[in-house]
């Protein structure tokens, strides 16, 4: 009583298929698999993009840290150098 029988599903097909031809059905399966594949390559594309992005925010982020580390250590020894020469004056 309730589901959608063989039959029933192949008359469907038959109704549609003599009202929009082999051809028209043919050119619009190949245009909707074609669109599927760009969105699916698409969404590829966009989560290593992501992916390429946050790489590059840690190495920049690293890269700061390794700068500031070794502006401090040559700061550092600066003010050690003019701490000696205070005390030798």
């Amino acid at each position: 009583m309730g589901g959608i029988s063989i039959w029933q599903l192949l008359i469907v097909a038959v109704i549609v298929v003599l009202l929009f031809g082999t051809k028209k059905l043919r050119n619009l399966g190949g245009d909707l698999g074609s669109a599927v594949k760009g969105f699916k390559n698409a969404i590829g594309d966009e989560k290593d993009s992501a992916d390429t992005e946050s790489a590059n925010k840690v190495e920049k982020n690293s890269d700061t840290l390794g700068d500031n580390s070794s502006t401090t250590a040559h700061e550092t020894s600066k003010s050690k150098e003019s701490q000696k020469d205070n005390s030798q004056a």
